[in-house]
């Protein structure tokens, strides 16, 4: 007796790479689409990456178009060689499209664009694995909200019932008559030291910002010229 095709099993990963498929389809046509439509496409790096202000750049840039990951995907549709490049000297450009970067289509000049994300920083916590840019020690005695940030008058003792918080993370604490308390000062993190996930919880608890999330242009084309510039080294550690 024939088998019926409607029994027929479809392997499960089969079904899984058809979205993925679809998705890099779209962002392939997406692209080439704006480089006809922009004159300018610029190269950018991102420090500590946050969605969230990523998304403040979008909103901000809204004549813009920005795509962010999918690096091999992006510089495919751009063209690698002299022979598939879109536009002529869009190869160059895809030399800087790898690691952890995106792409801007703008109407804007490209002197518009780097002045913004020169002034376009943020502050946010610092994650797991981060580099600490400080030395942070809370002081002995009564433990603060800020951990020692600000003189003891301008501040509030940390809540009693995050005791049992900050001793979990890794800090020496005991209650003291009602009061988070360490009998010595507690080194929390150095400058230069990568933070583990304790470290970084630590300082959030006590409000302390040490990462920043920071866009760097590194390259830009335009078609007025279809030439590359790259941005020097020295400009982009200030941006």
């Amino acid at each position: 007796m024939p088998v019926s095709k409607r029994n027929k099993q479809v392997s499960l990963t089969q079904t899984t790479k058809r979205p993925a498929r679809e998705n890099n389809e779209r962002l392939f046509t997406n692209i080439q689409e704006s480089v006809d439509t922009y004159p300018t496409i610029l190269v950018f790096s991102v420090a500590n990456m946050r969605n969230t202000y990523l998304k403040n750049v979008r909103s901000e840039l809204s004549d813009s178009r920005l795509f962010f990951g999918k690096t091999k995907v992006t510089a495919k549709a751009l063209g690698l060689t002299g022979e598939t490049e879109l536009r002529p000297g869009l190869a160059k450009l895809t030399k800087h499209i790898n690691g952890n970067v995106g792409l801007i289509f703008s109407p804007r000049k490209p002197e518009e664009l780097i002045e913004y994300f020169e002034n376009f920083v943020k502050e946010d916590f610092a994650r797991m694995g981060a580099v600490s840019p400080i030395d942070f020690v809370v002081p002995a005695g009564v433990v603060y909200s800020l951990g020692g940030q600000m003189p003891a008058e301008d501040d509030v003792p940390l809540a009693h019932s995050l005791e049992t918080t900050v001793r979990a993370l890794g800090m020496p604490t005991k209650l003291n008559k009602g009061k988070v308390w360490l009998d010595q000062e507690y080194v929390l993190c150095k400058e230069g030291q990568k933070l583990d996930s304790k470290q970084a919880a630590l300082l959030k608890l006590f409000g302390r910002m040490t990462a920043e999330f920071a866009v760097t242009p590194t390259a830009y084309w335009t078609s007025e010229t279809e030439e590359v510039t790259v941005l020097e080294k020295e400009d982009a550690m200030e941006a």
